[in-house]
């Protein structure tokens, strides 16, 4: 009996063990080495030129030896690199999809030369004019973007001179690439970095930025020096950072007190280090249904032979896209498209939502209406679809359905038989008058 337990409980041992070593394998990434073509510019942008590559990513140093991994054939060996990333973020499920998998996740890897930064909110990390030996080596930058949008990233990496073991030294990362809000509601953009305790560097202190861009225009939204604990004086009112958890653990989210139109856009998430820097980009776009509006209301009877204007008002609604068009319901449950109707351009508010309207010739003439039944205005918006309904009524329709024939037939003979009797009445008492003269005469 103890035998069997012992057994069991090894097994299931061995079972977590696997679990855990495939859970937390690393991938092999493909990706695209770009740098500057070298030769003769003289152009406003610098030629570059592609080549494939490959990176084997590890968590742990000389986990796996360059000597028995072989490339590709279409892949040169100086192309192939061994990157060691103690964090684990190159090991994240979205940048390892499953064997024979159609889609990749994007990667690119550049030449990255070291510098310091002449911002005032950077300029604090290399107070000293002097770079310390530690520069002295290849470094290497990294762009990465998971499937589905999962998770980008963004490293800087190090590589003694004339190795392909490159060290992750700083490395930016957010969950959150593409963000919809309502209007109002609290915004975080998820952006969190890492730094490698062993690097020199990391102990010199950190800067935070993040950007605003959209359409060309651009605005700084929180800068943090993170060394003197300053915030810079363009801090966007409504942004803020969570201090503690960014000193703490490198948590660097914006978050945007109440969600406005304005927002949206695109943000960039840039850390700092001494000399080195790295960023990665999201999208926000603010997504506010509209709020619909039929005038008049309610609709006024309508008689065969009238044209009836009816108004669909939709307000408050961003981004401007919008679809309006107008649908009529019968008695009978029959639903009959009428088309957009005479729509307008957009108006502006003063929040910065949209609002547009769209008019409706209804023709009962041409239109077989019977009785009357439910007009309804929709608005197809990317924030959902809305609808406004309001009754209408038609009086002396041409075409009465069966009830209402039998209804008409049924009124008649009611009339017919009063008149009938009325008639009799004033027969009868004329007889008896005559009758009565006769004998009077006679």
């Amino acid at each position: 009996m103890t035998d069997l337990s012992t057994i069991y409980r090894l097994s299931l041992l061995a079972a977590f063990c696997f679990v855990k070593a495939y859970s937390s394998s690393c991938p092999v990434l493909e990706c695209w080495f770009v740098q500057e073509k070298a030769g003769r510019g003289g152009g406003l942008t610098a030629a570059t030129t592609q080549e494939k590559s490959l990176l084997y990513i590890r968590k742990e140093p000389h986990s796996h030896s360059a000597d028995t991994q072989t490339a590709p054939s279409d892949i040169s060996p100086d192309r192939v690199y061994f990157i060691t990333d103690p964090a684990g973020t190159l090991c994240h499920r979205s940048l390892n999809p499953p064997k024979g998998s159609v889609e990749k996740p994007h990667c690119e890897i550049n030449p990255f030369l070291p510098q310091p930064s002449s911002l005032k909110w950077v300029a604090a990390l290399t107070d000293s004019a002097l770079s310390p030996i530690y520069l002295q080596a290849d470094w290497f930058s990294t762009a990465h973007q998971g499937l589905n949008q999962q998770l980008t990233v963004s490293t800087i990496m190090r590589a003694p001179t004339g190795t392909k073991e490159q060290n992750v030294i700083l490395s930016v990362t957010s969950k959150t690439a593409s963000v919809q809000s309502r209007l109002g509601e609290p915004v975080l953009l998820d952006c969190g970095f890492w730094t490698d305790p062993s690097s020199p560097l990391s102990g010199s202190g950190f800067a935070v930025e993040w950007r605003y861009q959209f359409r060309g225009d651009g605005r700084l939204v929180l800068a943090y020096d993170g060394k003197t604990d300053r915030l810079a004086d363009t801090e966007e009112e409504g942004a803020t950072l969570d201090l503690d958890s960014l000193h703490k653990k490198g948590n660097a989210s914006l978050i945007l007190q109440e969600a406005k139109v304005r927002h949206s856009g695109m943000y960039i998430c840039t850390v700092y280090l001494p000399y080195l820097v790295a960023q990665v980009a999201m999208e926000l776009e603010i997504v506010e249904p509209p709020s619909l509006l039929i005038h008049p209301s309610p609709l006024p009877l309508a008689v065969p032979g009238q044209t009836l204007t009816v108004q669909c008002e939709a307000s408050g609604f961003a981004p401007l896209t919008l679809e309006l068009s107008w649908e009529f319901k019968g008695a009978d449950g029959k639903s009959m498209p009428l088309g957009s109707g005479s729509v307008t351009g957009h108006r502006q508010a003063w929040d910065g939502t949209y609002s547009q309207s769209t008019r409706l010739e209804l023709d009962t003439s041409t239109l077989d209406l019977g009785s009357g039944g439910e007009l309804t205005c929709v608005a197809v918006h990317l924030g959902g679809t809305r609808r406004a309904s309001a009754n209408l009524n038609v009086i002396g329709f041409s075409t009465p359905s069966i009830e209402d024939s039998m209804a008409m037939v049924g009124v008649a003979l009611v009339l017919y038989g009063l008149i009938k009797f009325v008639s009799w009445s004033f027969t009868g008492s004329g007889s008896d008058e005559a009758a009565k003269q006769d004998k009077k005469d006679k």
